[in-house]
């Protein structure tokens, strides 16, 4: 198998990307009113400045918005029929013009997304707990003036139009299913793992607002199939390129930083090698699924020697980065991997005999959305 992926240096509310050429969206955007933002959102309009200055909190909130709405109507435009788009996003909290309150980014990032004819699904919660003797707001021990400490972003999940449809069999849906027991973590609302390091050596901020791989490679497992096009609108260092690449999906990310997409190249260094032990990672924690049950599940993989608990995941099948090639460099930097089946030797069938039973296909296609 193989993919191409694209880092673009540039505004990603004025693309070059057809319409409807991506099949999913994964991205974090600059949060409003966090300060680190705060420069970037006033460089590019006076009045979120002026309204900083003034200790006006809501009206440079809506400003900050309002550029981020710029974006929302291109992913509206490149996202395809059925496709989804998922934003990690977190609310603020400040003092301002000699107040505290709180700044609902989601809520107002989810009106905007709906206002664009993206239809909203439940999201999840990714907590992110801190242990910081600061981390506690206000007056302490003491009522009534204390406040409560965010420990979570949010994961938005918009859907564009009706639920995408497949060919029944599809190859490349059935091999890129998930395990019953990743079926049963992965889709439940709350999400609990770490972040990631934010320092950078390069490019125009001291910190990346990074988000840890696991969480786009996660919505990237969710929401497509091997060779669809994951799009990132605010790409950073790569994160969601780097899923993509260790997913086997097709990837296109646009950031202003052109040293930050600098970056993405350090994050290749011994990817074949962590992927292959990221796929065999992946395997050993389904056989040792499979050992702790009471009973074993009564369907047998075809390219593995374990069984799987439901028929969807018979024909799962998953691969490992043989090579990444970069084959233009610039402001328009592009890469591709090839990746190679991680399948056991031993495996019971061949893929032809395994999906023979046009019946029991049907059958799944039916049940599935």
């Amino acid at each position: 198998m193989r993919t191409e992926h694209a880092l673009r240096v540039g505004d990603a509310a004025d693309t070059e990307l057809d319409d409807g050429s991506v099949d999913l969206v994964v991205t974090s955007p600059p949060y409003p009113m966090i300060e680190m933002w705060d420069d970037l959102f006033s460089a590019r309009d006076d009045a979120v400045a002026d309204a900083l200055d003034a200790g006006d909190g809501q009206a440079a909130f809506e400003a900050m918005h309002d550029q981020l709405d710029a974006v929302w109507d291109e992913l509206e435009r490149v996202l395809a029929p059925g496709g989804l788009a998922c934003i990690n996003v977190g609310d603020a909290t400040r003092s301002l013009g000699g107040s505290f309150r709180l700044y609902p980014n989601h809520a107002r990032i989810l009106t905007a997304l709906s206002e664009r004819g993206l239809s909203p699904l439940p999201d999840a919660l990714w907590r992110k707990p801190t242990n910081r003797l600061t981390k506690f707001m206000g007056s302490g021990t003491l009522p009534t003036n204390a406040y409560v400490t965010l420990e979570h972003e949010y994961v938005l999940i918009v859907r564009k139009g009706d639920s995408r449809s497949f060919p029944p069999g599809d190859d490349d849906r059935y091999e890129s299913a998930f395990f019953w027991e990743e079926r049963n973590e992965w889709f439940s609302d709350l999400w609990e793992f770490t972040g990631t390091e934010q320092r950078l050596d390069s490019g125009d901020r001291e910190r990346s607002a990074a988000f840890p791989v696991e969480l786009p490679l996660r919505l990237i497992r969710m929401y497509s199939v091997y060779g669809d096009t994951v799009y990132d609108p605010f790409v950073g260092t790569g994160t969601t390129t780097l899923a993509a690449m260790l997913a086997g999906r097709n990837s296109v990310g646009y950031d202003l930083d052109a040293g930050l997409v600098d970056a993405f190249e350090d994050r290749l260094a011994d990817i074949c090698d962590r992927s292959r032990a990221a796929v065999e990672a992946r395997l050993d924690a389904h056989r040792d699924f499979v050992a702790d049950r009471d009973d074993e599940p009564g369907y047998d993989a075809t390219y593995y020697d374990f069984p799987v608990v439901t028929k969807q995941e018979r024909d799962i099948r998953l691969y490992a980065v043989s090579s990444v090639t970069k084959t233009e460099s610039g402001d328009n930097r592009r890469f591709v991997t090839e990746h190679e089946p991680v399948d056991d030797t031993d495996a019971r069938s061949t893929h032809g005999d395994a999906v023979a039973d046009s019946d029991a296909t049907e059958e799944l296609d039916a049940d599935d959305d």
